[in-house]
């Protein structure tokens, strides 16, 4: 365990080499609740820092509700993945969870340096050959659910609860944790700069971790 640096990551991240087209994809993964939207947008802003171009794009724009951890994936990859790979931009039509309904405008996914690809599941076996870099974020459950629940409210606390047994499956099927290139403390005790850096943690333990 150790603190690292943003910038540090974000100059790790321009150095790889592009493995979608022309396009770095870095995947923020982790359970629902682990900080990976806050470690992201951090992490974007180094990026721009070093003068890269960003497309930041959230997964949990096209599920379909509460119950799609999986069957998204033909969505990202046709509309935003596969264009990217040909060097065009792609595109997405957003979910709307007041409506429950997709959106009938398509929203543009530029061709960029870099697409931080950020949600559960982002880094699942099916994209490991097209990332140029995986982050896990950890966070224990009670954690996680906590979040959770004070960001929707005690009425979804079934559907949290629904969802984070699908991701244990998930995760424990795909070893996404163990193959990550960066292990991440969503939750970390230990004294740093929360805006410019973070606590890394050991591969070791990480499966562990997640269902704590």
């Amino acid at each position: 365990m150790g603190i690292e640096r943003y910038a540090d990551l974000a100059a790790r991240i321009m150095a790889a080499p592009p493995r979608l087209g022309s396009v770095r994809v870095v995947a923020v993964d982790g359970p629902a609740g682990s900080g990976k939207t806050t470690f992201a947008g951090r992490l974007a802003g180094a990026l721009r820092g070093c003068g890269a171009v960003v497309a930041e794009f959230h997964t949990d724009d096209i599920l379909d509700g509460w119950t799609d951890l999986h069957s998204y994936w033909p969505r990202l990859n046709g509309w935003v993945l596969e264009p990217l790979s040909r060097g065009e931009p792609g595109r997405y039509r957003a979910y709307d969870w007041i409506a429950k309904h997709f959106e009938d405008d398509w929203r543009p996914v530029p061709v960029a340096d870099v697409l931080l690809l950020e949600g559960v599941a982002s880094a699942r076996s099916e994209v490991a050959q097209r990332l140029s870099l995986s982050v896990f974020v950890l966070a224990g459950r009670d954690v996680r659910l906590a979040r959770g629940v004070a960001r929707d409210g005690e009425a979804l606390r079934p559907e949290w609860l629904r969802w984070m047994a699908d991701e244990d499956k998930h995760y424990a099927a795909d070893g996404t944790a163990e193959r990550a290139d960066v292990l991440v403390d969503g939750a970390p005790t230990v004294v740093h700069e929360a805006d410019t850096e973070f606590v890394g943690l050991p591969s070791a333990g990480a499966r562990e971790t997640i269902r704590e």
